[in-house]
Order: C-alpha cells, then structure tokens, then sequence
C-alpha cells in the first residue's frame, strides 16, 4: 500500500542563471557527466555535472543529476542549493521536494514544512501527512501533532504508519500510557512492527513497569535469534531493569524514520539509485541510526559504489550493538571490490573481539575461500559449526562450504562427510546434490546414486546449467550417451561461455559418432578460459581425439565413435 502512495519521480529541472553571463555548452562534461551517472559513480558524475552547469546552468538534464549525485555522496549542502534553485523556478521536482524538506527539518524551520506544502511541494501523501504532525510537535503544540497523526491514521493504507508515529511522538513526551494505547490499538490485518517500533513499544512497556509484556513483544517481533543490541534488550528485561525509552525521541528523528520506512518500503520495486535517495536523507537528519546505516551502505555496494559503502559502514563505531553487521558488510564490500586480502584483515580483528558469533566465522570461511587458502577457511568453518546451535537452518551451508574446502584439498572422504552432513539439514538441497552427485560421478564412484541426486537436483531447477551439466555428465559415464546430449546441448544453452560444459558436450557428440560437431564444441570450450590443465587435455583431444586420450588415461574408448556399437 505504501508503494502505491508514493508518486512517481520528476525528471524535469530548470536552474536560475541569476545574473552570469551563459557561456557555450560544455559537451566534454555532459557526456562525461552522462557516462558516470550511467556507472553510478557519483563523484565523477557530481564533479563533470557541475562543470557543465557552469556554461549550461539550464540544462534539465544536469540538473537532476547534479542533484541526486550530491544526495548519493552525502553532500546535502551542495544538493540543497540546487534543489532551491530549481523550487525558485517553479519547477516540479520530488527529490528537490524530498531534499528541501529534509533541510528544513534538520534546521528545526518547521513552519517552512507548511509553507511548502502550501506551495504545493509534495513528496508523498504519507510523508506529507506525518510531516506536518511531526511539525506541530516541533512548534511545540502536541494538540494538533495529535490530530496531524490521526489524519494519517485515517487515510485509507497508512493507519499502522500513523499509529506508530503517534506512539513515538507520545512517549518522545513522556506519555507512555498514551503511547501504549496506540500501540494496542486493534488494527485491520494486526500490528505490524520493525525493528524500530519493536523495540519502541518493549522500552514503553518497560517504563510502565510491563517487563513481562516487554519480553512477550520482543519475542514475538523478532524470536528466538537476536543480535547484539537485542539481546541486551531482552537481557535487561528479563533482569527486571526500568528500560529507558530512546527509540524515537524527536520530531528530527521521526521524519528520518519516515524516510528509512520509504526506502524499505520501495526497496524492492524502485531503482536502487532513487531508493538511496530516501536513504540518503534518513541519515542525514539521524547520523546515529545505525538501521538506515546501513541500508544506505547495502544500496552502495548494490551499485557497486564499493568506497562509498565501505566509508558508510565504517562510520559505525566500535561501540554500537551493531558493529559487527557493518564490519560484516565491510568486509563484503572489500571483497567485492576486489581487496580480498583487506576483507580478511577486517574478519579477523572481528573473529577476536566476536568470537561467539558463527556468522563471522563463516564470513571469515568464505574470504579465504574465495582466496585459495582452504585449510584456514575449513578451520573457519569449523569453528561456525561449533558455535551454531543444532537447530539453525543456516548451519548446513557450514558443512557444506567446508566440504568444499576438504574437496579442493584433496580430503575426499572429509568432503563426502561434510556434504552429506549438510544434506542431512538441508534434505534436497539442489545445490549439494548437484556438488556431491558431480564429485561421486568425476570420481566414477556410487553412480546410480549420483544419477539419483542429480535427477531430484534437476527437476528442482531445471533452469540451473550447471546442474543440468551434471546430469547429463552422469549419464555420459554411465554410457546413456543419446540421453547425454540433449540435457548437455540444454545445458550449452543455458551456460553458453562455461568451458566445462561446452567441453562436455563436445565429449558426448563426439561418443555418438558427431566428430565435427565435437571438435566444434572443444574449440569453443577453449576460447571460454579453461584452466591450463583442461586446456592441454582439450587440444589433445583436438589433435587425436577422445578415444586415444581417454586410452593414455588408461580408461575405456568410447566404442560408439570408433564404430564398435
């Protein structure tokens, strides 16, 4: 419903020349300026924008994107004045909307947010309706906060909003019963919470001397499996502590939340880059909200901003109960970056000031994985293993990544442990079967049940080349090579650069008697990068075909090709 209430984005802008004289357009900037908007990359894209804007300072196009790159740096004074700049022209714009509000918000101008909406500067009939409540209480007036929530509260689609926010803004008052009230109130389809408004109503409980009721809502908000800063939480509930209330305490902070639940609420279904927008601006009016932290770091990365994810998780002290999840974003982020060695660096220096959470450990697994160091990465997983409790639905990947590891250390019988171990909680799981059933069949060992495997891995995901290879690899080694080629040729189809399974196929067309076609499937094998070892098997294959390699291997021809049926 929240989607639907949000309109959609303006792209046209105009700015004010003032008095400057208007020189020729800039081409170099704007195509430069063009290409990084199209790469996300923000600072080139903010630096050429602007350059052309010198000389072409009313230009729609580099206006809008002037703008959002600032917004997408953090640089909210310099997209500010553009923002005013295209408002002064009467120009409708949502984000330059969305951005002067949030700069009259964090200056505390909060008749400005009435101004402007008189004006008709809209952002979304949501943000609009709690905006202005949350105005009234910065005025100082709580009558007519009051009445502002319940507005929003009685717009079709935005009740749980405008209960939640009228809840903050009570107990922000000191008015915990009242706060209480809205968060007890019945509510078509049930109280819908986030982390926020959890821990909101469990601190309101607490000041009402409820710890029990607390603990129920904690519970039922995020169960059994709490981070840090909920544990804590629960912990001191459950010690009988008057837990002192802080989740929402200003009207600063409840239009940061505001913006925080639009990201999220449009994360899915919007461009990455408008949904940073929101995020964007929740961080800046709430720096410490850690939450909106680190969903703007997770969008970054996502547009494989990777410096600038990388500076918005390490702006997480040490101290927050979320630390850990925004070194283990850090840590993603240098990997994909390419800095694997740094990603290390950072999980180990959190392996020892966390070394009670097997997520970490399994992070740590996978970096050194991902290196080449898989006896330090089996260590790691391990030490995950040990630390998961036996009922974690995530514990099988453990056992499964570290019989990988065992696997490509030569370890089989550890390997095949591990696998079957992780099927064990996992029964099914495309992805083992595929991995133990193509390892069983490279291996020639226990082939019909491989081919069992790879059959029920198959019909999970018959859109999955890799595991379609499989199969048909399966029954190549089982001498079913008529049934082999078709699952191999869908395979080529659905993975057309993968150098194993043109190889594959080229094997099988060349055992039902298609040398040409064969010899065709290994040469497009080569030219897809195999390693060194597959690519001197490949050419001599090229060079004198399957059946004698397969003999100096001291294997069995393929009797189909050389015509013995």
């Amino acid at each position: 419903m929240l989607k639907r209430l949000l309109s959609a984005v303006a792209v046209s802008y105009l700015l004010s020349s003032g008095s400057a004289v208007l020189a020729d357009p800039n081409a170099g900037a704007y195509l430069a300026g063009r290409q990084a908007v199209h790469d996300h990359d923000y600072g080139s894209g903010a630096r050429y924008l602007t350059e052309g804007l010198l000389s072409d300072p009313s230009n729609p196009y580099l206006l809008d994107r002037a703008m959002t790159s600032y917004v997408a740096l953090g640089q909210m004074d310099q997209a500010i004045s553009i923002a005013q700049a295209i408002v002064d022209q009467g120009f409708n714009s949502q984000v330059a909307h969305l951005v002067l509000q949030m700069a009259d918000v964090k200056s505390e101008n909060w008749d400005g947010i009435f101004q402007a909406l008189e004006q008709g500067r809209t952002v979304s009939p949501l943000i609009d309706g709690i905006a202005q409540a949350w105005a009234h209480l910065g005025n100082g007036d709580m009558t007519k906060a009051s009445a502002g929530f319940d507005r929003v509260i009685e717009t079709e689609g935005m009740v749980v909003y405008g209960v939640t926010h009228k809840a903050y803004a009570l107990a922000s008052v000191g008015d915990f019963e009242g706060a209480e009230a809205m968060f007890s109130m019945r509510v078509a389809g049930g109280m819908r919470y986030n982390r926020k408004s959890g821990i909101a109503h469990a601190q309101i409980l607490s000041q009402l001397g409820r710890n029990e009721d607390a603990l129920v809502i904690l519970d039922g908000v995020f169960g059994a499996k709490l981070d840090p800063g909920l544990a804590q939480l629960r912990d001191q509930l459950q010690a009988g502590e008057a837990v002192a209330y802080n989740a929402v305490t200003t009207p600063e902070q409840g239009m940061a939340e505001i913006y925080h639940i639009t990201a999220g609420a449009i994360q899915n279904d919007a461009p990455d880059a408008y949904t940073l927008m929101y995020a964007r601006a929740a961080n800046y009016l709430w720096p410490d909200n850690t939450v909106a932290t680190l969903m703007t770091a997770g969008l970054l990365e996502k547009l494989g901003q990777y410096d600038l994810s990388n500076a918005a998780y390490t702006s997480v002290p040490r101290d927050d109960p979320a630390f850990h999840a925004a070194e283990l974003g850090r840590a993603d982020v240098l990997r994909s970056g390419g800095r694997v060695e740094a990603a290390i660096e950072v999980l180990d220096a959190l392996a020892r000031s966390h070394p009670d959470l097997p997520q970490v450990f399994t992070n740590q697994g996978d970096t050194l994985r991902q290196a080449g160091r898989y006896e330090e990465a089996g260590r790691a997983y391990t030490r995950a293993i040990e630390l998961y409790d036996d009922d974690d639905p995530t514990k099988w990947f453990a056992y499964y990544t570290r019989g990988i590891c065992a696997h490509k250390t030569d370890n089989w019988p550890a390997a095949e442990a591990d696998f079957r171990a992780a099927l064990s909680l996992q029964p099914n799981h495309p992805q083992i079967l595929n991995y133990l059933g193509y390892s069983l069949v490279e291996r020639g060992e226990k082939l019909d049940e491989a081919l069992g495997m790879l059959e029920t891995a198959a019909a999970a995901r018959p859109d999955h080349g890799a595991i379609i290879d499989s199969l048909g690899w399966v029954l190549f080694q089982l001498g079913r090579y008529d049934e082999a080629v078709g699952l191999l040729e869908s395979a080529a189809e659905l993975e057309p650069v993968d150098s194993v399974v043109n190889d594959h196929l080229g094997d099988a067309y060349w055992a039902v008697g298609r040398e040409v076609e064969a010899q065709f499937q290994w040469n497009r094998a080569l030219s897809f990068g195999p390693s060194d070892t597959e690519a001197l098997r490949i050419r001599d294959k090229l060079d004198r075909g399957l059946d004698i390699v397969l003999v100096e291997e001291g294997l069995a021809p393929i009797r189909v090709a050389s015509g013995d049926h």
